[in-house]
């Protein structure tokens, strides 16, 4: 059979933005090579046609490079589109955060993404393909109890725009989806989240609790309706950035054009801090 192409998609787990754009790319007529931690955690994509399930933990290289392997092998050593979509999402204080949970964060969000995408550049060559870094609008905001997640996305949007300069005199594109909030079962691991003792932030633990799993109120898109236009850019051959997601564009204005204390005000709502301002005096 003959496909447009071929994508591979790491964190394709169920109810999120890599499983839907699996699904988005596969009615494209792509051959989709969809990975996550665990083949259990795609049953949503598991037995779609030109679907290949496959274990790749982005923090593991032996992972990869049989990933790597594995897809040389099947398109003749070469893949049109590689989709950097695995990630971690976190929330805690600094004052309260744990080092080693922030290297490991890294080693997902940061350090997982790059050794990924050299396994798989000569493919990519080949191809005169694109790669696409799943990035956050976080990298952008100041908000409170996500500084380390933050820190690490835009860590990797800085080494996209450069892997697209570096990229460039070999014809492979490189893209940074800039994602705004979306509705995934993401949230559903905040569930059993807590502070550790002693916080200072102790007195308004519940309230970044809802934070961390999404019942705070703020606007959140479809990972659907987020997969269909973002796999829409990536056959155009957008590169460079691309801010898309609930908020998104309202961040790209408030970030180009409005005073820092303005944006800091905006995402200090419903935070709690002022309560706790309230209370130290």
């Amino acid at each position: 059979m003959s496909y447009k192409g071929s994508v591979l998609i790491t964190g394709c787990s169920d109810g999120g933005a890599g499983s839907a754009m699996a699904s988005a790319f596969q009615n494209q007529g792509y051959r989709v090579f969809a990975t996550s931690r665990s083949l259990k955690t795609m049953s949503k994509v598991e037995g779609m046609p030109n679907v290949r399930l496959l274990q790749l933990d982005v923090t593991k290289l032996t992972d990869i490079r049989a990933a790597a392997a594995t897809v040389s092998e099947e398109t003749g050593g070469s893949l049109t589109y590689l989709i950097n979509c695995a990630a971690r999402n976190h929330f805690m204080p600094l004052l309260d955060e744990d080092i080693e949970t922030g290297k490991a964060l890294y080693d997902t969000n940061v350090w997982g993404p790059l050794a990924v995408t050299q396994a798989f550049a000569p493919l990519l060559i080949k191809a005169k393909g694109t790669v696409v870094f799943i990035t956050s609008l976080s990298g952008y905001l100041n908000v409170p109890y996500q500084g380390t997640f933050a820190a690490s996305k835009k860590s990797e949007e800085i080494m996209a725009e450069t892997l697209r300069l570096e990229l460039a005199p070999f014809n492979v594109k490189v893209l940074s989806v800039v994602t705004g909030a979306l509705k995934t079962m993401g949230q559903t691991h905040f569930d059993d989240w807590r502070l550790p003792e002693k916080s200072l932030y102790a007195p308004i633990e519940s309230t970044i609790r809802d934070r961390a799993r999404g019942q705070e109120g703020a606007p959140r898109m479809e990972a659907v309706d987020y997969a269909k236009r973002v796999v829409s850019e990536i056959i155009k051959g957008r590169t460079g950035k691309f801010w898309y997601g609930a908020s998104a564009g309202a961040v790209k204005f408030g970030t180009s054009y409005l005073p820092t204390s303005l944006m800091d005000s905006g995402v200090q709502i419903k935070t709690g801090l002022d309560v706790l301002a309230k209370q130290d005096k």
